[in-house]
């Protein structure tokens, strides 16, 4: 085992340069010069940098999954996710953010929001963690307050359909799909009384 906490022994690269590309709210492209423990150079890497990303895996008191329908331009095409977004200057920590953008996206909200996970969207080029929730007995309390370009439609699905859209693939995001195993997970290791018979 590579003991990372000796200098002599890291896998670390070193940053020699460093360069943003784009400064933007929502991205920063930055180009770097590294050089790695044997000296030699890595150049130019690319990093984009995100800030720290939250979602949600919400389900309500009837047992049933609140999923986001939405356009993504990047696959080009109309998808089922989560809820989810980005954390903003006035959260205090990843869980605030999770119930803001719950709220806001669908209206839902809960006094049983858990922690179940963290993952790197992709850890090669991206600085940012994606922090997964599970929210346990959902209610709607107000309409969604959407921002100007977001064109959201709420879809509740029952526990078990989620079940098997999942295992047919018909989720494409990869950070959500973790969140809903980390979900289910929870659900079953945990063995408490969380979802009644549907």
């Amino acid at each position: 085992m590579i003991n990372m906490n000796n200098n002599k022994n890291t896998m670390n690269w070193k940053i020699e340069e460093s360069n943003y590309l784009i400064d933007d709210q929502w991205l920063k492209v930055r180009v770097d010069k590294c050089s790695m423990p044997d000296g030699k150079i890595v150049q130019p890497y690319y990093v984009l940098e995100y800030p720290t990303w939250v979602n949600v895996f919400g389900i309500t008191k009837k047992n049933e999954v609140v999923l986001i329908k939405q356009y993504r331009h990047g696959l080009r095409r109309t998808v089922l996710e989560l809820p989810c977004g980005a954390m903003e200057e006035q959260d205090k920590s990843p869980m605030d953010a999770a119930r803001r953008e719950l709220l806001e996206e669908t209206g839902y909200t809960s006094e049983n929001f858990i922690q179940t996970g963290i993952v790197s969207p992709n850890p090669a080029n991206h600085n940012n963690l994606t922090y997964c929730f599970l929210a346990l007995n959902l209610e709607k309390v107000k309409t969604p307050h959407l921002d100007e370009t977001e064109d959201l439609e709420t879809v509740l699905k029952p526990y078990s359909d989620t079940v098997k859209m999942l295992k047919n693939g018909e989720f494409l995001q990869a950070m959500h799909i973790s969140s809903v195993f980390y979900g289910m997970n929870y659900i079953e290791v945990e063995k408490k009384s969380i979802l009644g018979k549907e």
